[in-house]
């Protein structure tokens, strides 16, 4: 999949000198750990300026509000995620049968989601992915799509095995409609191998 590039998550940040970005990254692993102790709920910009040793002004000049952090929170889970498609190890990485990488690839991305949900609903208007990022999933699944022969429109293909994983109806299946998260996974491994086994037409792809 050498042809990939890791994409934005929101917007197109301008390139940041390498001690802006050291002490981004120490401001985001500060809240990355509020994060594991105590939920989304208890990161604030003054809980995470403290358990990074430095003022608050530093956390809102870096990220300018609470909405601005947890968007950046996304973006660095989702670039780190990109990361493993791109270069970690198989499955999700390369050097994998295809049908075991697109297997992969939607186990990770049901955790992914829903991991993201309450990040994105704390990054309000912040957190709203962009096409770039959106475009790093569906080119990686019709990158799979047409390693293992399938035929037809794959872009709409690959929509149709994106759109059930998506972080909104997610939530909706497990929290609210309480479906178990192993019925889920099977019957999307099952909707994926429905697609690759389906001869399908000689359309574009």
């Amino acid at each position: 999949m050498s042809s990939h590039h890791l994409l934005p998550i929101i917007g197109e940040p301008r390139p940041e000198r390498s001690d802006a970005a050291r002490n981004r990254a120490a401001l985001l692993e500060a809240a990355t750990r509020l994060i594991e102790h105590c939920g989304i709920g208890g990161v604030t910009m003054e809980a995470v300026a403290a358990e990074a040793g430095v003022g608050k002004g530093t956390v809102f000049r870096r990220f300018q509000s609470r909405e601005g952090l947890m968007a950046a929170l996304l973006d660095h889970s989702e670039a780190d995620w990109q990361a493993q498609v791109m270069g970690g190890p198989p499955p999700l990485g390369p050097g994998a049968p295809p049908m075991d990488r697109l297997l992969a690839f939607g186990n990770s991305r049901i955790e992914t989601n829903l991991r993201h949900a309450d990040l994105i609903r704390a990054a309000g208007r912040a957190g709203v992915r962009s096409y770039a990022a959106y475009s790093f999933v569906a080119t990686h699944a019709r990158y799979l799509l047409g390693e293992l022969g399938v035929r037809g429109d794959i872009a709409l293909l690959a929509i149709a095995l994106m759109a059930p994983i998506e972080s909104s109806i997610l939530e909706q299946q497990v929290k609210i409609e309480q479906i178990d998260l192993d019925r889920i996974r099977s019957g999307w491994a099952d909707l994926a191998r429905r697609i690759v086994e389906n001869p399908g037409d000689e359309g574009a792809r």
